[in-house]
C-alpha cells in the first residue's frame, strides 16, 4: 500500500462521504477559476493535491462517488480571442486509476454493468497517454474544414489556421468517410522542446516548464505564423462525428486512421483482460525514459465499438475507457514555511512552500499537507503515519508527484533537521479574520467559524457565485469580485445587482479605473442585468451551500420545479422530521449530510436574509422537463429492487431517466411504480403496503415499449 492511501484507508464511510462532498465543492470553484476566469483560487499543487485526494478515496469508497465527481470534471472553457466551436460530439475526459487493482475493478464494471461473465472474452486497447493538448479536426469531403481544442468538452478554441501548420496534420484525405473528425494529441518532442526554450532563452522570450505546456502555448497562438515556428506533432486515437463507421473495433478503427495518413501509437497493443493490460502497462513504463515525448499513463478502452456505444458515457467520463497513470516520482527539497489558506466553506488548508525543485520535469514550489493531523505525523485516528515524523519549517522533506501531477510531501529526512526546528502549531483563529477555527468531531479539517464576516469566505463565496456554471456573468470574473469586495462595492451577491443603483455614477466610476473603459463598463452593467433571469439549477448551485454541487443542484431543481417550491421545501424540512425531510431525503442521490446542510443554511437568519435579498432581483426559470412526449412514464417516480434479469440496473436507471421518470432509492408514498424482480425484499412490501404499483421486469419493459 502506497503512503499517500494511508489515512484514506482509515478513513470512515461516514467521513469519506462528507470529504468528498467537500472535495466536490472546492474543486468545482476552483476549475471555475481556473478555466474560466484566468484567475487561479488554488496552486497547481494544492489543486492537484486535492484532485488525488479525491480519487484516492473514490478507489477506496466506489460506492460514495458522487453525481459531481471532480474525477469527472473536462478542461477548459474556450479563451478569448479564439473564435468559439461547437463540439457535435462531445470532448470528453477519462477517469484515472492509480494501482492495479483499480484496472481489475474497471473490467468488474464494464461487465457488471454489459452482464458479461467473468469469462467471457472481452478485450481491451491499451496505449500509451500522451501528455499534450487535445485536438479535433473536422473533415468534409477529404479537406480539412476546421480544428478545434477539447475547450470544456462542449465548446472549443477554433484553431484551424494554426493546425494546417502541423507536419503530422493532413491537410487533404483520400479514401475517408465524406464527414470525418479525427481526434488526438498535439505534443512537442523532448529534443524539440528543449531547442525550443534554448532559442527562447536566448531572444529574452518565455521559456516553458515542460513540453505539455510548450505544446499547449504554441498551439494556441493568435498568430499562426509563431505556431508554425514550433515543432508540433500530432498523434491520432479517436474520432467524433463520422458519415459512416471506420470500423468494428477500436484497434481497426485505429489502423483505418494510419492508412489515412495519420500518425498512431506504434505502442498500442490489442489485450485479453486485465492481467495483459497491466504486462503492456508496465512494458510501457519501462520504455518511458526512452521515449522522445511525455506521457503520463496508459489508457485502456473496450475494443469492441457496439459495446462501448452500449456501454455510453457518464457525465464527462465514457465508461469504456479508463487512464491508469504512472506512479509518483520523488524528489528531496527544503520546506521554507507553512501557509494556512481560507476556502469558500471556512475551511483551513496548510501549503508547505518548498524551495523549488524540479519532479517529473515540473518545478514544483507547493505541496499539500492535508490537514493538522498529517503534519503531526498521524491520521485521523491518532495512529502514526511516517513512523510518526512529524513535519517542521527548515525539514528536508521527499515531495512526489502521483500520478505525475500532484506534490505531495511523502517523508522527512530526521538527520538533516535543524537544531532550532519547533513543532508547527496549527493556528486555532482563522487568519483572515481572527474568528475562532474549530474542529467538529469526526472532522479533519478545521474551519474558520467567521461564515459572511470573513473576508476569505466572503469573496470565495462571491467567486463562486459569479463562476461559470453559476450565474456566469459576462466580464465579471474572479479579479473583478476581488476589486469590486475591496473597493466596498459589493459584500454579497445581491450587491451585484445594486452596483449601478448604488453607485449612481457608476459607469462614470467604472470607466475610469485601470483595465476599464466606457464600452466595458457599460457591457458588464448590461451582463449584469441580462442574468436577472436565470435557470433554478444555476441559482441554487451559485449559492455555494456546503456539500451541494452542481449536479446535485441540478438534481433539486429537476425534483422541486420552482423556486417557490424548493425554498418552501427547505424550511418546511428544517425540523428533519415530516413529509418535506422525507421528500428531500428520497431524491435519489441526496444523502443526510446534504439535506442538512441545505435546510440548516436556510434556517440560519443571516444567510436566509442574504438570500431573500437576492432572490428579489431575480426571474427564476422553472427547471426544464425533458422532451417525454408520448412517454408512459414522464413525471412519474420509479424504485427498482431485487435482481433484474434482462438488463443490469444502471441500464434500467438510464433508460428510465431517458424517458422522464424519477428514479429513487427508497419506496414512499410519492412512489408511482416499483419494478420488482427475484429478490426483493423490504421495499417490496411497503410499496404493498403503500399500495404503490408493483410489476416485474417483463411489464416495465412492455410498458415503456421495449419487451
Amino acid at each position: 500500500m502506497s503512503k499517500s492511501r494511508t489515512a484514506v484507508e482509515d478513513l470512515s464511510e461516514d467521513a469519506a462521504r462528507e470529504e468528498l462532498a467537500a472535495l466536490a465543492s472546492q474543486l468545482a470553484a476552483a476549475n471555475t477559476a481556473y478555466h474560466a476566469e484566468d484567475a487561479p483560487e488554488l496552486s497547481d499543487a494544492e489543486y492537484d493535491t486535492l484532485k488525488r485526494r479525491n480519487a484516492a478515496i473514490e478507489a477506496r469508497f466506489p460506492e460514495l462517488k458522487r453525481e459531481d465527481s471532480p474525477s469527472d470534471q473536462v478542461g477548459a472553457a474556450p479563451a478569448d480571442g479564439f473564435g468559439k466551436v461547437n463540439h457535435a460530439v462531445r470532448m470528453l475526459s477519462l477517469g484515472n486509476a492509480f494501482e492495479a487493482e483499480e484496472i481489475a475493478e474497471f473490467d468488474t464494471r464494464i461487465r457488471r454493468y454489459l452482464g458479461l461473465a467473468d469469462d467471457a472474452p472481452l478485450p481491451y486497447t491499451a496505449e500509451p497517454k500522451i501528455d499534450g493538448l487535445s485536438l479535433s479536426l473536422r473533415y468534409e469531403g477529404g479537406t480539412l474544414m476546421q480544428a478545434a481544442t477539447r475547450g470544456d468538452g462542449a465548446v472549443g478554441e477554433n484553431v484551424t489556421a494554426n493546425a494546417r501548420t502541423i507536419d503530422d496534420i493532413p491537410v487533404t484525405l483520400s479514401g475517408a468517410p465524406e464527414m470525418l473528425e479525427v481526434r488526438g494529441e498535439v505534443y512537442m518532442s523532448h529534443a524539440d522542446f528543449q531547442a525550443l526554450n534554448a532559442r527562447q532563452a536566448e531572444r529574452g522570450g518565455k521559456t516553458f516548464a515542460n513540453p505539455r505546456n510548450a505544446a499547449a502555448g504554441s498551439l494556441r497562438q493568435l498568430d499562426p505564423q509563431i505556431t508554425k515556428s514550433r515543432p508540433l506533432r500530432f498523434f491520432a486515437y479517436a474520432w467524433g462525428e463520422v458519415s459512416e463507421p471506420l470500423a468494428d473495433s477500436q484497434m481497426g478503427a485505429i489502423r483505418r486512421l494510419e492508412e489515412l495518413g495519420f500518425q498512431t501509437n506504434p505502442l498500442t497493443a490489442l489485450c485479453d483482460g486485465p492481467t495483459e493490460m497491466l504486462a503492456h502497462y508496465a512494458s510501457i513504463e519501462e520504455q518511458r525514459a526512452t521515449l522522445d515525448y511525455d506521457i503520463d499513463g496508459v489508457v485502456y478502452k473496450v475494443d469492441d465499438l457496439d459495446l462501448q456505444r452500449r456501454l455510453g458515457f457518464r457525465s464527462t467520463t465514457p465508461r469504456w475507457a479508463i487512464a491508469h497513470k504512472f506512479p509518483a516520482e520523488l524528489a528531496w527539497t527544503r520546506l521554507e514555511a507553512i501557509d494556512i489558506q481560507v476556502g469558500r466553506t471556512g475551511a483551513l488548508s496548510p501549503v508547505a512552500r518548498l524551495l523549488p525543485v524540479t519532479v517529473g520535469g515540473v518545478v514544483v514550489s507547493n505541496a499539500t499537507l492535508h490537514n493538522e493531523d498529517y503534519i503531526a505525523g498521524r491520521d485521523a485516528k491518532g495512529e502514526a503515519i511516517r513512523d510518526g515524523k512529524d513535519i517542521r519549517v527548515g525539514d528536508w522533506v521527499q515531495v512526489y508527484r502521483a500520478g505525475d501531477v500532484i506534490p505531495k510531501i511523502a517523508d522527512v529526512d530526521l538527520s538533516k533537521r535543524p537544531e532550532d526546528a519547533k513543532p508547527y502549531a496549527f493556528p486555532a483563529t482563522c487568519p483572515e479574520c481572527g474568528s475562532d477555527a474549530i474542529r467538529e468531531e469526526g472532522d479533519a479539517v478545521r474551519r474558520c467559524t467567521g461564515g459572511i464576516v470573513c473576508p476569505a469566505q466572503a469573496v470565495e463565496k462571491l467567486k463562486h457565485f459569479v463562476s461559470r456554471a453559476a450565474f456566469d456573468i459576462e466580464g465579471l470574473g474572479a479579479k473583478q469580485v476581488e476589486q469590486f469586495y475591496r473597493d466596498g462595492w459589493i459584500k454579497e451577491p445581491s450587491d451585484i445587482f445594486d452596483l449601478e443603483k448604488n453607485y449612481g455614477a457608476g459607469l462614470q466610476q467604472l470607466k475610469n479605473r485601470e483595465g476599464w473603459g466606457e464600452k466595458s463598463a457599460s457591457n458588464l452593467f448590461a451582463a449584469i442585468a441580462e442574468k436577472r433571469t436565470i435557470p433554478l439549477g444555476r441559482v441554487i448551485f451559485a449559492l455555494g451551500l456546503r456539500h451541494v454541487g452542481e449536479a446535485a443542484s441540478n438534481l433539486l431543481a429537476r425534483h422541486y420545479g420552482t423556486w417557490d417550491a424548493f425554498e418552501t421545501a427547505m424550511r418546511a424540512a428544517a425540523d428533519e422530521t415530516g413529509t418535506a425531510w422525507d421528500d428531500l431525503l428520497g431524491i435519489d442521490g441526496v444523502g443526510a449530510v446534504m439535506a442538512r446542510s441545505l435546510v440548516t443554511s436556510f434556517a440560519q437568519e443571516a444567510e436566509r436574509a442574504s438570500i431573500e435579498r437576492l432572490v428579489a432581483h431575480l426571474t427564476i426559470q422553472a427547471a426544464a422537463r425533458p422532451d417525454t412526449e408520448g412517454s408512459p412514464v414522464a413525471g412519474k417516480t420509479v424504485v427498482f429492487t431485487g435482481t433484474l434479469e434482462r438488463m443490469t440496473r444502471a441500464e434500467a436507471k438510464a433508460r428510465a431517466e431517458a424517458l422522464g421518470a424519477k428514479v429513487s432509492g427508497s419506496v414512499s408514498a410519492r412512489t408511482d411504480i416499483v419494478v420488482a424482480g427475484p429478490g426483493a425484499g423490504s421495499k417490496e412490501k411497503k410499496a404493498r403496503d403503500l399500495g404503490v404499483e408493483l410489476m416485474d421486469e417483463d411489464a416495465w419493459l412492455a410498458l415503456i415499449g421495449q419487451a
